[in-house]
């Protein structure tokens, strides 16, 4: 049997077949996800009135909720089970797109009256990310439970790259919604996407029970275990860096969007520029470019990704246009997939013994902060600079950011090098 025939049959025998359904509607997520989060700053601004620091607020406070509340989340999803957890989020996903697609829809301008839009966006918008935060641990933990020891990392490999897809497939079909029928109605398209896999969720996921016994920890101990991870001085300040790596990121759903419209071509295509740059490069090139950097160092490889990103900001600041941003946002795709494996494997080289998990389990907090801070700050750089003489200047403010962040992470190898070389010959 070849090793293509090998594969394809622990493709075909190696999973539960609800792995199959819970990475299907995590495809779907993703593309509803992707979708709305490549419209909302200019949906925000330009269909709802907001100035780009609001914008920015208001999706911050989303995007980091999603990305936080899943501490809470997978705890919940634990007790109630995967398949109860999927039907809870994709009901309050399928209804929070919605009425946040609501408040720009003329049907319904009449029944918010006087409320103020941006509460009751603040209202929309942490609702739909409380549905939001069952998503991962649901999806993370049904792949642990239907996958044989053999094909978990396969399973992990294949989930990575359904979420790339649906990243590419939702803003492109995002693009035609608002190009048809306007940015409120990609709110719809999230909405029905949601809706739909809560239909494929209720006839056709089965629970799994894992053979391992696995203990669910309560919502108290994992306050504790949050003390206990903030006592790593370590992790947190890798943490943090990642933080600042995560802000430049985000910036291509928030400063991107505007600066294309804006300054370039206000009928660009900007939700498949970004799309098809980002995630089409991620699918193309994860398999090679992590099979040439394996044998480099951890903390080297997390490097030269923080600097390869960075120059994302360069090259389009250099020449702010199409083809400048699609080669910048590839650059940062190649940084992405060189660090990105590597963060979780070093994480899994500095937590104590016996503290792989707990440590894993806040490996999304830097997104959080990212998106709690970045997006309020992208809102306000670009409201700060697009009335200037040259309004460009904004990429090289995110190109500092990255080379702080790159340099940072130079100086923490030095130090953590000298701490290892230290105990080693101690």
């Amino acid at each position: 049997m070849s090793k293509l025939q090998e594969q394809l049959q622990k493709v075909r025998e190696g999973f539960h077949p609800t792995f199959w359904v819970a990475n299907g509607m995590e495809l779907f997520e993703r593309l509803a996800f992707y979708g709305q989060k490549i419209v909302m700053s200019l949906y925000l601004r330009d269909r709802l009135g907001f100035t780009e620091s609001e914008s920015g607020q208001l999706s911050g406070i989303f995007g980091g909720m999603i990305y936080l509340l899943p501490i809470v989340g997978g705890t919940l999803a634990d007790k109630w089970g995967f398949r109860n957890a999927f039907s809870i989020a994709f009901t309050i996903l399928a209804l929070g797109y919605f009425l946040v697609g609501s408040v720009g829809m003329t049907a319904f301008q009449g029944l918010y009256g006087d409320t103020s839009q941006y509460w009751l966006l603040v209202a929309f918008l942490f609702f739909t990310a409380i549905g939001g935060s069952f998503i991962k641990p649901a999806v993370l933990g049904t792949v642990a439970v239907t996958s044989k020891p053999e094909t978990k990392s396969l399973g992990y490999a294949i989930y990575y790259w359904l979420v790339n897809i649906g990243a590419a497939i939702g803003p492109t079909i995002a693009y035609f919604v608002r190009d048809s029928f306007g940015m409120e109605f990609v709110y719809a398209v999230s909405s029905v996407s949601c809706l739909a896999m809560l239909i494929v969720n209720l006839l056709m996921y089965k629970e799994v029970k894992s053979e391992m016994t696995e203990i669910t920890e309560s919502l108290g101990k994992k306050i504790a275990n949050l003390f206990l991870v903030l006592g790593n001085l370590k992790f947190m300040v890798l943490l943090l860096l990642y933080s600042l790596y995560w802000v430049m990121f985000w910036q291509e759903f928030i400063v991107l969007p505007y600066y294309i419209i804006d300054f370039i071509d206000p009928h660009a295509p900007y939700e498949i520029i970004q799309s098809w740059s980002a995630a089409g490069a991620i699918i193309l090139l994860q398999i090679p470019v992590n099979y040439l950097t394996k044998h480099i160092h951890t903390r080297t490889a997390i490097l030269v990704g923080f600097g390869v990103s960075s120059l994302c900001w360069l090259i389009i600041g250099l020449y702010p246009s199409i083809p400048t941003i699609v080669a910048g946002i590839v650059a940062f795709a190649l940084g992405e997939i060189m660090q990105a494996p590597r963060y979780y494997e070093y994480i899994s080289e500095i937590a104590p013994p016996g503290q792989q998990g707990l440590f894993q389990g806040y490996a999304f907090l830097p997104i959080a902060i990212a998106l709690f801070a970045g997006d309020p700050l992208g809102g306000w750089m670009y409201e700060s600079l697009k009335t200037t003489p040259n309004p460009e200047m904004i990429f090289f403010a995110l190109f500092g950011v990255g080379a702080v962040a790159t340099v940072l992470m130079a100086i923490y190898n030095v130090v953590v090098g000298r701490q290892e070389s230290k105990q080693m010959a101690s």
